[in-house]
């Protein structure tokens, strides 16, 4: 098959198509003829050579899937050659195939093609662990979401809406806050020009923020500490604004507050099948319903998966970058 391969860490221009070994699926996998994969921040990580993947796992980028069932391994129930499914991976969604644990697939939901069904796995699994699982978020709480036309805060936006929480996020332009409108944020604030901490505090009547879903790490820490409610949770996802940060442990003893902080593709196989399981129940029925709906900002052809992370890295999308299979493999 081909996938598409970093021979030495570097820029998008490090991305190669090439032709590698065919997967095999092992006990207790499913091996997916790959239809469309998605771009995670994680994927132009490994290419830097800042985040490897997990020992034993596909060496090619790619969190996430959607394709075909091509095969299924020993002790496999409950999937079939043929089923369209879509796919949380630890790695190898940037290939025309990929094997991954049975209990990390899930069905293409009604309602969502088969290539806009990759845009799912990732988002819905990040937001409901740390939202829900984790955070604990509430009908009547309030969120505040940074990055709030990215994947995941799109997604966030929408589910936390769903179970009936009020929604703030941050993002850069009008254009991004207008779009987070639309899908249901209540509260729009803009990075660039505009203190969240004061902004959320003037929405909430001083109350603050019960839950932070934060993909900034070390640059936002002080100020979401200071933005939370009593009781509040921060859920720390990534670390786009660095990795050491000081915390003022007087700000969050005096909101009784709780910081957290997870990844999912280092996680074991049982806990990233619960997760799926979970969202599998909660919210492949909210996007069935129409409810929520992935956000697909643009696609490329697989091959051209360096076009794709130079798009992320410049930041001006909105919602998800997917990389499509072409017809002929080619």
């Amino acid at each position: 098959m081909y996938a598409i391969t970093i021979p030495e860490p570097g820029g998008p221009e490090a991305l190669q198509w090439a032709e590698v070994p065919d997967p095999v699926p092992g006990d207790g996998e499913v091996l997916i003829d790959v239809a469309a994969s998605a771009v995670n921040r994680a994927d132009l990580l490994q290419r830097q050579g800042f985040y490897d993947p997990p020992p034993g796992t596909s060496p090619y980028p790619g969190l996430e899937c959607s394709g075909r069932v091509a095969a299924v391994g020993a002790g496999v129930a409950g999937w079939s050659v043929g089923d369209e499914v879509c796919a949380l991976l630890a790695g190898g969604g940037y290939a025309e195939r990929v094997a991954v644990p049975a209990g990390q697939v899930l069905p293409v939901p009604d309602g969502v093609d088969l290539v806009t069904a990759a845009a799912l796995p990732e988002v819905t699994c990040t937001v409901w662990s740390n939202v829900f699982m984790v955070a604990h978020l509430r009908p009547g709480e309030t969120l505040l979401a940074h990055g709030g036309a990215s994947g995941i805060g799109t997604m966030a936006i929408q589910l936390a809406k769903a179970v009936g929480a009020k929604v703030a996020v941050t993002a850069g332009g009008k254009e991004k806050l207008a779009f987070c409108g639309d899908l249901g944020a209540d509260v729009l604030i803009d990075y660039r020009e505009q203190d969240f901490v004061e902004e959320i505090r003037q929405a909430t009547d001083g109350a603050g923020a019960d839950v932070i879903l934060d993909i900034m790490g070390a640059k936002y820490l002080d100020r979401n500490v200071r933005a939370l409610a009593v009781n509040g949770r921060l859920a720390i996802i990534g670390m786009q604004g660095g990795v050491k940060g000081e915390l003022n442990i007087a700000a969050l003893l005096g909101k009784r507050g709780a910081i957290t902080a997870t990844s999912l593709r280092g996680r074991p196989v049982s806990e990233k099948s619960a997760i799926v399981a979970a969202v599998r129940e909660h919210v492949w029925p909210l996007i069935g319903a129409g409810q929520v709906r992935p956000v697909v900002d643009r696609a490329f052809p697989m091959r051209e998966a360096a076009a794709a992370h130079q798009v992320l890295e410049e930041s001006g999308h909105i919602g998800k970058v997917l990389l499509t299979r072409e017809p002929d493999g080619a």
